[in-house]
């Protein structure tokens, strides 16, 4: 997406949240002022999503190196890169409901999967200190981490139906009713979702949870239609591995809480809006194709 495609699309969405927002804030009593800085919520909120959109490791690089060099024409009211990050904070909800707003297809094949977020070494745990008491270590498929949870649900376009970040030890079957609410079909996930309470759970809700089966199990009955869909499962890994060295979702700089957020949350934002995500066609015959 070209840079006024994707400021065209946030500032139309800025237009109609913001004043409604604002609106809400004031009759709760939790704000009284209004946006008060030089550049706009539409200005800040696209060049965050398009660091993600772009090959740059570092935002500040890409700020100073490229915002500030190449896009003054762009960005006439530019700010300066330390008074940026002081605004980054103020656009978190704007831009989680701008990523809550895009289309989801009710497709009836989902998948979900959790991912970890790392936000430091394991070895530096005792002395970090960003996200001291927030952060915890828990235990992955690859071994201790510190960190947190990021579970999403995704449909058979690749398009995230829900998601829902949590403490890195809580269980991966936990936020999974929440998240498939109102969703019906079948739900695709690996063996650490295996549970007989979530699958009458869902079932009561009209989704049928598929899962492998481990070795000490007793062999349940599947279609083959459901052990398609179990080797096509790799699709929602290929989701999170786009989120990770793609949307850059994950890295250990972070220097406060809300610069987090507002990093995962565009992060999540630029891969809403790509063009192309891994997905599935699935044909009247039940054949899966990547």
């Amino acid at each position: 997406m070209i840079l006024e495609e994707l400021f065209c699309l946030i500032d139309d969405f800025c237009k109609e949240f913001m004043p409604q927002w604002q609106t809400e804030l004031i009759d709760r009593g939790l704000a009284k002022k209004t946006w008060q800085c030089r550049m706009s919520a539409s200005e800040i909120m696209t060049i965050l999503v398009l660091f993600h959109q772009q090959q740059y490791r570092n935002f500040k690089t890409f700020y100073i190196g490229h915002v500030a060099m190449y896009m003054k024409q762009a960005f006439p009211l530019l700010l300066s890169y330390s008074r940026f990050v002081e605004q980054m904070k103020r656009i978190i909800m704007p831009l989680f409901f701008l990523l809550m707003s895009f289309p989801k297809a009710m497709t009836g094949i989902y998948f979900v999967d959790s991912t970890t977020i790392k936000v430091c070494h394991i070895k530096r745990e005792k002395q970090h200190k960003v996200f001291k008491g927030l952060a915890k270590k828990s235990k992955s498929s690859m071994g201790w981490f510190f960190g947190f949870k990021l579970h999403i649900l995704i449909n058979s376009s690749g398009e995230i139906v829900a998601l829902k970040f949590t403490e890195a030890n809580v269980d991966d079957r936990n936020p999974v009713p929440d998240m498939a609410e109102g969703l019906f079909g079948k739900l695709i996930a690996d063996k650490g979702y295996i549970s007989k309470a979530l699958r009458e759970k869902l079932f009561e809700k009209g989704l049928d949870l598929v899962t492998k089966i481990k070795k000490n199990m007793k062999p349940i009955e599947q279609s083959d239609f459901d052990k398609l869909l179990l080797r096509k499962r790799a699709i929602v890994e290929s989701v999170i591995d786009q989120l990770k060295n793609i949307s850059q979702i994950e890295h250990s700089r972070h220097r406060s809480v809300h610069n987090f957020v507002a990093n995962l949350i565009a992060g999540l934002t630029a891969y809403g809006l790509q063009p192309k995500k891994p997905s599935l066609d699935v044909g009247c015959q039940g054949m899966v194709v990547v």
